[in-house]
């Protein structure tokens, strides 16, 4: 049986919140002012709501280690896995591209054809400079995509490695390859690290997880430590980014929630906040289109009732989109392969899986 742990589950639900804020609190935004006129180390940790798409990469590559890193590959395995990713993800990206398809319709950029199939085909990441804005948050998608298509292979070449040396190859993935030239703008291979840091925190989690008794001493110095990087980034070296400093506290935050000991824990892991985190990929593709929409009737959208809104709208889609849609396509393959000779060359030695997804 796959091993569950709600407070990973419940964490999406303040992670999204988080990039809500920071999208009302940016330029032009119904919380800019609010947000300027706060302490500036405040205003600093509402503004880094998107280093919180970081820890939602570093919490991808945990579940998906958690989930398949100890199974054996064959051909069927990787089509059935990378068909439950699919499944997983493009069905409400897919309706967010509905929903803002009349936008899309009336931007006249030029070149616009081009950037819808960027769009459609989820390439959005891989693009120095995109000139349209239809749903920003989707280039993480992007870098998903890629995380899902490498996980395979990484995970193989990397389960006789010790954890503690895939958490450093993550930490210092991107200081080396900015040192060797590596542009920012390819956003798949810079989260790269962020998803190797799930990896290398999922296979920690199961050497100590019988260890450990006092999970707040791992979450609780590490959400210190990410928040008081992001409200003082200026103690960094220079040659350090943001994104790379906090990467490492991602890891011990995710170990220590997934413990699941303490209040914190236990209150991300109450029914409620579980299944709002369930809720929250709806949350996060559908928040920008949702507020294109609120713009259309007022320029300055009270906040509350915006975010009141997404939150009931993303329960809905989860409820009656994501979940239904996701068992329909799995039912697909399941029903396809059913019957199917299993005649299949093992892509690796079988392995007894601990967990599955």
């Amino acid at each position: 049986m796959r091993q569950q742990l709600p407070a990973l589950t419940g964490l999406r639900f303040p992670l999204a919140l988080w990039v809500m804020l920071h999208h009302l609190s940016g330029r032009g935004g119904t919380l800019e002012a609010t947000a300027a006129s706060l302490p500036h180390p405040i205003f600093a940790l509402i503004r880094g709501g998107y280093l919180a798409v970081t820890i939602f990469f570093a919490l991808s590559g945990f579940v998906l280690a958690q989930g398949y890193g100890a199974r054996s590959w064959s051909r069927e395995q990787i089509g059935r896995y990378l068909v439950g990713r699919f499944a997983r993800i493009y069905p409400v990206y897919l309706l967010s591209l509905l929903v803002v398809a009349p936008f899309i319709g009336a931007d006249q950029t030029p070149g616009k054809a081009g950037f819808v199939g960027t769009y459609a085909l989820l390439l959005q990441g891989w693009i120095r400079h995109l000139p349209v804005d239809w749903n920003t948050p989707a280039w993480s998608l992007s870098c998903e995509v890629f995380f899902y298509l490498c996980f395979p292979i990484a995970v193989l070449g990397l389960r006789r490695v010790h954890p503690i040396a895939i958490a450093a190859i993550a930490a210092l993935f991107n200081p080396i390859l900015f040192f060797l030239g590596m542009p920012d703008q390819w956003k798949p291979v810079v989260h790269f690290a962020d998803f190797l840091m799930g990896i290398a925190a999922a296979a920690l989690y199961d050497r100590l997880r019988n260890r450990v008794n006092a999970a707040p001493l791992l979450y609780i110095p590490a959400t210190i430590a990410i928040a008081a990087l992001i409200a003082w980034p200026g103690v960094l070296p220079n040659r350090l980014d943001l994104n790379s400093a906090i990467r490492p506290f991602n890891g011990v935050l995710l170990i220590g929630l997934a413990v699941g000991t303490g209040l914190f824990a236990r209150v991300l892991a109450s029914p409620t906040l579980a299944y709002l985190g369930k809720a929250s990929y709806a949350m996060y593709i559908l928040h920008v289109p949702v507020l294109w929409w609120m713009k259309r009737w007022s320029p300055t959208p009270p906040a509350g009732i915006y975010i009141a809104l997404v939150i009931l709208l993303s329960i809905l889609v989860y409820r009656y989109c994501e979940e239904p849609a996701n068992r329909f396509i799995r039912g697909l393959v399941e029903a396809s392969t059913r019957d199917r000779p299993r005649t299949l060359v093992a892509l690796d030695a079988p392995v007894e899986a601990t967990t599955t997804p």
